[in-house]
Formats: C-alpha cells, sequence, structure tokens
C-alpha cells in the first residue's frame, strides 16, 4: 500500500511537474509570441512608413517636372500670343500660368515638413512671381495689340536672369528629392529585410506554438496571411512608383529637348525679324530712290546756278550775288538735311531731340511734302499753334510727318485734298499738341483699323508698301512721350493725329539758342587757339584750314593721319586737334589714341559726315563730335566749346 501510495504521489508529482512545465513553457511561448507579434508589428509599420516616404517623394519630384513643363508651355503660349496676337494663345498662357501655380501649391505642400526643400521652394515661388510679373506684363501689351512692345519684353524676359534661377531651383529641389528618395529606398529595404526575417522566425515559432494553441495559431495565421496580402499590394505599389518615376524621367527628357528646340527657333526667329526689317528699310530706301534723286538734282540746280550766277555779278554787283550764293547756301543745307534724313532711315541712327516750334517746322517742310504728294492733291495747311514748341526729334518728326503724307496720297489714289491741321488738345492734365493729317482718301475698315501700326502689315500691292510707315510713326509719338490717334471711315477719308506733348515755358526758355550759336564772332577771338586740321581730302582739308583762320585761329594743316604725331612734335603741341574720323590708313579715333599715349591731355574735335549706327558713338569717347557740312557758325561754337590755351609749363613740357 505504502508502495502505490507512493508511486501515486510520484505520478501526482509528475503530472504536477508537467503540468507546471506545460505551463512555463506556453507562457514563454506565449510571451516569445507576443513579443515577436509586436517586433512583427513594428517592422510592419515602418516598412509602411517608409512606403509613405517613397511615395511622397516621388509626388514632389513628378510635381516640379510638372511646374516646369507648365512653365515651359506657358512660356511658349506667350511667344505665340506676342507675336501672333491670336487671343486663344492668350487663353493658353493664362490657362498653363495657373496650373503652374497650382503645381507649385502642391509641392509647397508636400515638403513643407523638410526645412531646406521648403526655403528651396519658398525661394521658387518669389522668383515665381516676379517672373508672373514680367510675362504679365508683356502679356497685357499683346492684349492691347502693342506688338513692338510685347515682343521687346517678352524677349527681354526671355534672357532675364529671373528664368535661370527658376530652373536652378528647380533643378536643386528635384535633385535634393532624388538624393532623399535613394536614402528612403536604402531605408525601405532594410526595412523590407527585417520585415522578412522577423516573418520567418514567427513561423518557426507559430509551427511550436500551434501544439499548445491550435485555435490561435489558426486565427494569426489568417490574419498573417491577410498582412502578406497587404505587403504584396504594398509591394506592387512600390513596383508601379518606380515604373511611374521611370517615366517622369523620360518626359522630363523629351521637354528639356523640347524647351532646347523653342529656344532655338525663337533665336533663329529674331535674327530673321531683325535681318527682314532692315531689309524692308532698304527696300523702302529703293522705293523712295526716285523722289530722293529728283529733289536732290533740284537742290544740285539751286546750289549750281546760285555759284554761277554770283561770279557773273561778284564784281558788278556785290549784293545781287551776295542774294545768289545766300540761295545757293540754302540749297546745300536742305541737302545736308536730305542726307541726314535718308542716313536716319536707313542706318537706325539714335535721336537727337530739341525744342522745336512745331507750326514753324510744318511750314518749312511743306514745299517737301507738297512735291511728294504731287500736283493733283491740294495740300492745306491749317496751323492753330503758333510758337507752341515740343521736344522732339526734328528729323523723324519730319519723316513721321511724311510717311502720313505719302500713305493718305496713296489712299486718295494721286487725287484729292490733304490738309495738315494743329491744334492744342486741353482734355488732359497736361497740355497736347495735336499734328492731324486729313485726307479724302478711300478709309479703312475696322479690320485694317485694328492691325494698322503692326510692322510689316500692309494693303498695298507686292512691292509697292513696306508696311513700316504707320509702325513709325507709332515708334516716334512712343519715343516722343506722345501717342497716335486714328479715325477712319470707309469711303470718307482717315484722319491721324500724332498727339505730342507741349514743352513747358522753362523747357523753352532754357533751350532757345545761344546767340552766340547763330552768328559768327567777327574779329579776333579771346583766346587765339593752335589748332592742328587733319583731314584727307584736299579740298576739304583746305576750306577747312581758311574757316579755322577766318576765325583768327592758327591752323596747321595735315593731310595724312600718319604724319600727326611728327607735327605735333614740331609745333610743341596743339590747343586743340580738329580731326575727321573715316580716314584711309588710319581712323581718326585710332590717331587720337595714339596721341594720347603721349599727350593725354590734347583737346579733340571730331568732324564726320557719317551717319553711323548707334553702337559707333562710343568710339568717340567724351570728345564732341561735328557733323558735316557744317557752317561757320558751328565750326566757332565747338571750337569755343573744346579749345583752351594751354599754359606755359605745359607748352615746355609737350616740347
Amino acid at each position: 500500500m505504502f508502495e502505490r501510495d507512493g508511486d501515486s504521489e510520484n505520478e501526482d508529482r509528475r503530472e504536477r511537474l508537467r503540468f507546471w512545465l506545460t505551463i512555463g513553457v506556453a507562457t514563454i511561448l506565449t510571451g516569445v509570441v507576443v513579443a515577436l507579434v509586436l517586433l512583427l508589428s513594428r517592422a510592419n509599420d515602418n516598412y509602411d512608413r517608409s512606403l509613405g516616404w517613397q511615395r511622397q517623394s516621388l509626388e514632389v519630384i513628378s510635381q516640379t517636372r510638372s511646374l516646369d513643363a507648365a512653365l515651359a508651355r506657358a512660356e511658349a503660349a506667350l511667344g505665340r500670343f506676342a507675336v501672333g496676337l491670336q487671343k486663344e494663345d492668350g487663353r493658353v498662357f493664362e490657362q498653363q500660368w495657373g496650373r503652374s501655380r497650382q503645381y507649385l501649391a502642391l509641392l509647397q505642400r508636400n515638403v513643407r515638413d523638410n526645412p531646406k526643400q521648403s526655403a528651396l521652394v519658398t525661394e521658387l515661388a518669389r522668383e515665381m512671381d516676379r517672373r508672373g510679373a514680367q510675362l504679365g506684363d508683356a502679356a497685357l501689351s499683346a492684349n492691347y495689340h502693342q506688338t513692338v512692345a510685347a515682343i521687346s519684353k517678352y524677349h527681354a524676359a526671355g534672357h532675364d536672369e529671373g528664368l535661370t534661377r527658376i530652373d536652378k531651383l528647380l533643378t536643386q529641389i528635384s535633385n535634393n528629392e532624388r538624393e532623399l528618395l535613394r536614402e528612403r529606398n536604402r531605408v525601405t529595404t532594410a526595412d523590407r529585410t527585417n520585415l522578412n526575417q522577423y516573418l520567418l522566425l514567427f513561423s518557426l515559432l507559430g509551427a511550436a506554438a500551434a501544439i499548445f494553441a491550435i485555435g490561435a495559431t489558426f486565427s494569426f495565421v489568417r490574419s498573417e496571411a491577410d498582412r502578406r496580402l497587404a505587403r504584396r499590394e504594398q509591394i506592387a505599389e512600390s513596383d508601379r512608383a518606380m515604373q511611374l518615376e521611370a517615366a517622369v524621367d523620360a518626359r522630363t527628357t523629351e521637354l528639356a529637348e523640347a524647351n532646347s528646340a523653342l529656344r532655338s527657333e525663337m533665336s533663329e526667329r529674331e535674327e530673321a525679324q531683325a535681318q527682314l526689317r532692315q531689309a524692308q528699310k532698304m527696300e523702302a530706301v529703293g522705293q523712295l530712290t526716285g523722289g530722293i534723286a529728283h529733289d536732290f538734282n533740284n537742290m544740285l540746280a539751286v546750289v549750281v546756278g546760285g555759284i554761277e550766277l554770283a561770279q557773273r555779278f561778284l564784281s558788278g554787283t556785290p549784293e545781287k550775288a551776295e542774294r545768289h550764293l545766300n540761295n545757293a547756301l540754302d540749297g546745300a543745307n536742305r541737302a545736308a538735311d536730305l542726307t541726314r534724313r535718308l542716313l536716319t532711315f536707313a542706318r537706325s541712327e539714335p535721336a537727337r531731340p530739341e525744342m522745336t516750334v512745331v507750326d514753324d517746322c510744318i511750314t518749312g517742310f511743306a514745299e517737301l511734302v507738297e512735291r511728294t504728294i504731287g500736283d493733283r492733291i491740294a495740300l492745306t495747311l491749317d496751323l492753330g499753334a503758333p510758337g507752341l514748341a515740343c521736344w522732339l526729334d526734328r528729323r523723324q518728326f519730319e519723316n513721321a510727318l511724311l510717311n502720313l503724307a505719302v500713305n493718305a496720297r496713296d489712299a486718295m489714289e494721286g487725287h484729292g485734298a490733304l490738309t495738315i491741321r494743329t491744334l492744342v488738345d486741353e482734355t488732359e492734365d497736361t497740355a497736347a499738341l495735336a499734328v492731324q493729317v486729313i485726307d479724302t482718301g478711300c478709309g479703312m475698315s475696322a479690320e485694317v483699323l485694328e492691325r494698322v501700326f503692326d510692322p510689316f502689315y500692309t494693303t498695298k500691292p507686292a512691292g509697292q508698301g513696306t508696311g513700316l510707315g504707320m509702325s513709325q510713326v507709332f515708334a516716334f509719338c512712343r519715343q516722343s512721350d506722345g501717342e497716335v490717334q486714328i479715325h477712319s471711315t470707309e469711303g470718307e477719308g482717315t484722319s491721324v493725329a500724332m498727339m505730342l506733348p507741349v514743352a513747358q515755358p522753362e523747357q523753352a526758355i532754357a533751350s532757345q539758342d545761344d546767340p552766340d550759336e547763330k552768328a559768327v564772332h567777327h574779329g579776333h577771338p579771346v583766346h587765339r587757339l593752335n589748332i592742328l586740321v587733319v583731314e584727307d581730302d584736299q579740298r576739304v582739308l583746305a576750306a577747312t584750314v581758311d574757316a579755322v583762320s577766318e576765325l583768327g585761329h592758327h591752323a596747321v594743316a595735315c593731310g595724312n593721319p600718319l604724319d600727326a604725331e611728327g607735327l605735333v612734335k614740331e609745333h610743341g603741341g596743339f590747343d586743340l586737334i580738329l580731326s575727321d574720323v573715316l580716314m584711309p590708313e588710319l581712323t581718326g579715333p585710332e590717331m587720337v589714341a595714339q596721341l594720347k599715349e603721349t599727350w593725354p591731355e590734347v583737346s579733340v574735335l571730331f568732324v564726320t559726315g557719317y551717319a553711323g549706327d548707334a553702337s559707333e558713338v562710343a568710339s568717340f569717347g567724351d570728345h564732341d563730335v561735328l557733323r558735316k557740312p557744317f557752317t561757320l557758325a558751328a565750326l566757332d561754337q565747338a571750337i569755343r566749346r573744346n579749345g583752351e590755351p594751354r599754359s606755359a609749363e605745359t607748352a615746355r613740357t609737350a616740347g
């Protein structure tokens, strides 16, 4: 009995031991399972978070490229709008610019947790605001059909540094996000590896735990299967995101190539347009050659006839000779003015505004206008602003007036009445002088009026018009701070008014000619100067030397610029060097540059009859320029402005 009781007690002890062992193992397994579940959940959360960061980086890259594409399409649409003035292009520009602002807002939201990227996006927003103001200004000019202003503003915006800064900011944002994406990909891969390891360990322990808790294990396996399905979906999403990134890269490359091609095309188009404008100008010069030759021959006839008659009357009746000489001088001055107008038109000479009494200018120019429009058109001058002056370029004003007269002549088909009227318009805060050119021609339709100021637009047959006349009138008025108004009725005629601001009284007083400039100072000047005259044309050299001597100065002639340095050394320096500009072997500015290496303080006065481009003015430096042909009074004033007698110490140093 005692043995049975002992065996029973041992069995109970073993049973209790197995029970507690089972409980302990179950507890340990449960603890391990719980721990593995927690680790697995954390690993899965880390992996989900890594995938979320990946998606955010891909969205930032995609939005950056979309923003760049929208900007490119907006600027391309604005370029077409500025050139073609099509409202549809303007709407496309506004739509694409608005879309770029939407992409910018999405970009700001996605990078708000990244201070570095957020700062770049904020700077990008400021640059886009400035860029939007520039492009909006060009779009506004195009919307009001100001083609020249729109193209100029669009061209200036295309070369603005803001465009380069926007490109750099977009590239930097994209590069930063790509670098961040690579780091996030690495973290995602590590999280996926940890997750797989935990899954493997969990599966092994789960199989062991199934002995103790089949029901719980079965439920857990089902939930794990759901998790695996979710992970496979996440992996599929990640693969699709990678494919999207590849597609974004490909599209970015295509957009970059398209943008480069567009800019190249714009550059070629601008060059072609510049060449075309100059060709059109020269074509217009060719069309005016006949009339210019006629005017020039008339002026030469006055000069030659006046000089010949003066020779006949010089000994017997000098008063008649003086009258004929005055007529010859007036004809020569008119020929010089005609030459300046032609060179200004063909060579784009810079404007030289001066105080001009408009009624007097029109009266003096009416003869050329009347000769241009022909005898079958009656010219009437209705000048109602006597004594009023405007600050403008007299040559360009006469050229604009002549363009309007020629257009009126063509509209009347050479027969009708042309009226040039001036009156004061006081409707604005500041008074404006209206110069109206009124014809009785065929008038213009609404479609023609809408495009009348467009460059190269003409309704004349091929070969009879350049399309530059009205655009030059518009440019002249804008340059003079004025405007152009045009009214026309089909079958009744056209009235074009150039609205020019009237000069203020203090401006008119300040700009009045100095009495000293209207006449030569007779007798010897206050300071008798030693002047070196450099001119390759012997006749012009002799005339200039005589003129300088007549003004009371001592002139030394130099017919070759290569001899100038030797003459300066021989005479111990000069008070003034009066030099031609275009000479063989050595130009005037080149000669002066060589002389200033030895005599840096020498005074120089350039004399030239060549209009040249505006860019060539820089070659004269800060020296004065006297235009040929010049009067004795103009030469006297130029010498007085530039010539100063040298001190004795300077003369000894030069000697």
